[in-house]
């Protein structure tokens, strides 16, 4: 099963996956997990149901969010403060919806959820005719860009760990990532610049595949030649896709990212 060429394929599809996913902000789970899916058996020789091709892309994830994540961060585009807080609650529903996976029905959450990504896309793409939150915020965060124009956004407990939960449950569940929700989220109501959206996206990604992939192999659902065999491209698509990323302006980024939103929700609606 492991030559030379299975070997190849896997390192493109990490590669792959995650440049792109690193690029949006996105992880990449969403082209290992149906990739998985279709070439388990005619490619691999083995059965791969939906609880092991989550669980080994939540592994592949935890590579690609940790060198995009580095990247992000040396580059000064990360909020890791607002990444932890996220966090608080996306790291342990994870773990609650990595235990869901095998129970729930897939099919009618997919759908579900691809015409709830549907309706993200559409509030991005008229984010400009959307009345802005005009409240405040209990904690407030300025970002300066290249041009010297900052920008303040920032939120409020409640919402932000509500979110993190729903991105942890997301991630756990479908092994995603769950920056499919986090970022529309945070450039709608917190008012995120794209740029330190996808890559704080990329921060919390990582503890959400971390605490989910880690549920996955202790629940069994984990096969370590395929997390290895996807790892090399992995960290090498974090880290390219995050260098390709900051050449991308806003405008051309926002647009990436509803183009995959797109493709993502049709997935999940047909599929």
């Amino acid at each position: 099963m492991w030559d030379a060429p299975t070997l190849l394929i896997m390192f493109v599809l990490g590669l792959f996956a995650s440049t792109f996913g690193a690029i949006v902000g996105l992880g990449g789970g969403v082209i290992i997990v149906p990739a998985l899916l279709l070439l388990g058996s005619s490619m691999l020789g083995m059965d791969i149901d939906t609880t092991l091709a989550v669980g080994v892309s939540l592994g592949a994830l935890v590579f690609t969010s940790f060198t995009s994540t580095l990247t992000f961060v040396r580059e000064g585009k990360a909020d890791l403060r607002s990444a932890l807080f996220f966090s608080l609650s996306s790291g342990p529903f994870s773990l609650v919806g990595a235990s869901l996976t095998s129970l729930f029905d897939p099919d009618a959450f997919r759908k579900a959820f691809g015409y709830f990504m549907l309706f993200m896309v559409v509030l991005l793409l008229f984010r400009n005719r959307i009345k802005p939150y005009q409240g405040q915020w209990r904690y407030v965060r300025t970002y300066t860009d290249a041009a010297g124009m900052q920008q303040e956004y920032g939120y409020n407990a409640l919402p932000a760990l509500l979110i993190g939960g729903a991105v942890g449950l997301i991630a756990g569940l479908l092994g995603i990532g769950g920056g499919v929700l986090l970022i529309p989220a945070m450039m709608l109501l917190f008012r995120f610049p794209p740029h330190i959206a996808s890559a704080t996206s990329m921060a919390v990604i990582f503890v959400s595949a971390l605490f989910g992939s880690g549920m996955h192999l202790a629940r069994g659902e984990w096969d370590w030649m395929l997390v290895l065999a996807l790892a090399p491209g992995a960290l090498i698509g974090g880290w390219l896709g995050a260098r390709i990323s900051r050449r991308i302006g806003s405008v051309l980024l926002i647009r990436i990212m509803c183009g995959a939103l797109l493709l993502f929700a049709l997935r999940m609606i047909i599929t």
